[in-house]
């Protein structure tokens, strides 16, 4: 019960800091909040401790990435996941790049939530194939950032989304690493040039 509270106020909270209903700057307390869901203290404890690992929240205050912000965190993203699709046009298995398939499948019929959240699970196969759990966890505390981005290019309908995904695919299934690196690198840039662009 308790993980499930602590979900929904971390996945609420965020959501508001992302779409600017919580002000810059803004204090939050672990009592005003657990009023204000209605729950103990520690479902908020540990949702405030996911946003401040996520960077979204600094000494109790809501913190709005600047560009410079977003640009360091898709650098490091860039990295990681461009290594990690030449790992998986490597060692990837037929059945999780069936499950590549699948995601984009999805995506080509679904809606916006449905495509924000197909997006994820594509990005997260493949980044499981770097095999380092550092570089695993170094993303997976860069959710906020991701899905703000996330949102930001299916909601915005960028051009070829679903296509450099197709293409990244295809680098992995002809087990071709070089290839799958690049195009991971190319498609993460244009996500952030685009976003930017936009928020």
């Amino acid at each position: 019960m308790n993980n499930t509270a602590q979900a929904i106020i971390y996945e609420t909270i965020r959501e508001k800091i992302l779409n600017g209903d919580y002000t810059s700057n803004t204090k939050l307390t672990e009592t005003k909040l657990a009023e204000e869901f209605k729950v103990s203290r520690t479902p908020v404890r540990e949702a405030i401790y996911r946003l401040k690992q996520e960077g979204l929240i600094k000494n109790n205050r809501i913190y709005k990435p600047t560009e410079t912000d977003f640009r360091h965190h898709f650098e490091m993203r860039i990295l990681i996941e461009s290594y990690a699709a030449r790992m998986a046009a490597n060692y990837m298995s037929e059945s999780n790049i069936n499950k590549l398939q699948k995601c984009i499948d999805i995506a080509r019929k679904g809606d916006s939530d449905d495509i924000v959240q197909i997006n994820k699970k594509y990005h997260d196969l493949i980044v499981q194939e770097s095999r380092n759990p550092i570089m695993i966890d170094t993303v997976d505390k860069m959710g906020s950032i991701i899905y703000l981005f996330s949102r930001t290019v299916v909601l915005h309908e960028r051009p070829f989304l679903i296509d450099e995904h197709q293409q990244i695919k295809d680098a992995i299934l002809k087990r071709n690493p070089d290839k799958a690196a690049k195009l991971m690198k190319q498609h993460l840039k244009t996500d952030l040039e685009f976003s930017l662009n936009v928020i």
